[in-house]
């Protein structure tokens, strides 16, 4: 941290300068490199600028920063991905713990236990877990912190047939608003255990999670299927017959958009509206072949990447379309932006 500071007009520069001195990790204010980087979220349309934001580099630092704030009564935010839409990363005249510098994933491939540090994204998750043919049901986007789609619930490509991310939520390490560090899990403080299974961000500040792992991978069978715009009516019926009746090993998305300058789609159809069904099958390509084969066979299709690939290219061939520090008002399931690594 540079020179002294304070807070609000509120805070002394000496409390300040006292409370950085704690830390093992580092301390960053308004016009600091560090300090503009951790306030670069997302949503390119919130702007919001905390007092200060604590990088930590153990534990003992997040009790430090929660309790620090809890003291002098200032707002509070944690930072994992940054990817919240509504910007609740950032703490505006507050404070804010920046978890991305703690990204460690650590994987028991013969427990099928997966430990996350609060600062990674599931692009690091799946680094570290497909490897061993393990994944942990996340998101769609990669670029997604954990920490954030987890305490919210999180649905994803494996979720329909392996749960919600919070339900593969063994335990967390976690600090509580007085700066103490706790286990959360079904057999300690299971009332927060519960509370954090995907009831938001507001009971602790997590440092840690436990998951339970999933066989799948490295291979999966998934991919895209567009259609012209016109035939947009008959692929929404189709979608809604196709996903009524499948198996929960079948998980669909609809998007609608413009095609992108993709090599992948016909040249006549680039910057036209289209329509299209992204599918993955959580299982073995081959038992999945059939139920794919239904969704290649309908219709005429302009495209049609549906194809044995690796789990890691196709968790992340959304992200093209998601980039962070767009201005978007709604979700990254309908992206705006490249598609170009849609594949």
């Amino acid at each position: 941290m540079s020179a002294p500071h304070t807070i609000n007009g509120l805070v002394s520069s000496s409390a300040v300068s006292d409370s950085a001195g704690r830390l093992t990790g580092t301390c960053h204010l308004p016009g600091e490199p560090a300090y503009e980087s951790c306030c670069a979220i997302w949503n390119g349309m919130i702007e919001k600028r905390p007092a200060l934001v604590v990088r930590p580099a153990s534990e003992a630092d997040v009790s430090s920063a929660t309790a620090f704030a809890k003291d002098n009564n200032l707002p509070l935010s944690v930072r994992g991905g940054g990817h919240n839409v509504a910007g609740a990363a950032l703490s505006d005249g507050g404070i804010t713990i920046d978890m991305s510098q703690r990204r460690t994933v650590t994987v028991d491939a013969d427990a099928m236990l997966v430990r996350v540090e609060a600062g990674a994204t599931w692009k690091d998750v799946d680094a570290a877990t497909q490897p061993h043919g393990i994944v942990v049901p996340s998101g769609i986007i990669s670029a997604t912190g954990v920490a954030g789609l987890t305490l919210g619930g999180g649905f994803g490509w494996t979720s329909r047939r392996f749960g919600f991310t919070a339900d593969n939520m063994l335990s967390a390490r976690v600090i509580t608003a007085d700066g103490q560090a706790h286990t959360a899990s079904a057999t300690e403080n299971a009332d927060l255990y519960w509370a954090l299974r995907g009831g938001g961000v507001n009971f602790a500040v997590v440092t840690e999670f436990t998951f339970r792992g999933h066989r799948h991978g490295p291979e999966v069978l998934a991919g895209m299927v567009v259609y012209p715009l016109e035939a947009a009516r008959e692929v929404m019926e189709f979608y809604v017959r196709l996903t009524s009746e499948a198996p929960d090993e079948l998980t669909c998305l609809l998007v609608l958009r413009k095609a992108p300058p993709a090599p992948w789609i016909p040249e006549a159809y680039h910057g036209l509206p289209i329509v299209g069904i992204v599918a993955h099958w959580t299982g073995s390509p081959e038992a999945g072949a059939a139920t794919m084969q239904r969704l290649k066979d309908f219709g005429k299709p302009v495209a049609d990447t549906i194809m044995p690939k690796s789990f890691v290219s196709f968790q992340s061939f959304l992200d093209g379309g998601s980039r962070s520090g767009g201005a978007t008002t709604g979700s990254p399931t309908m992206p705006r932006g490249s598609m170009l690594d849609w594949r």
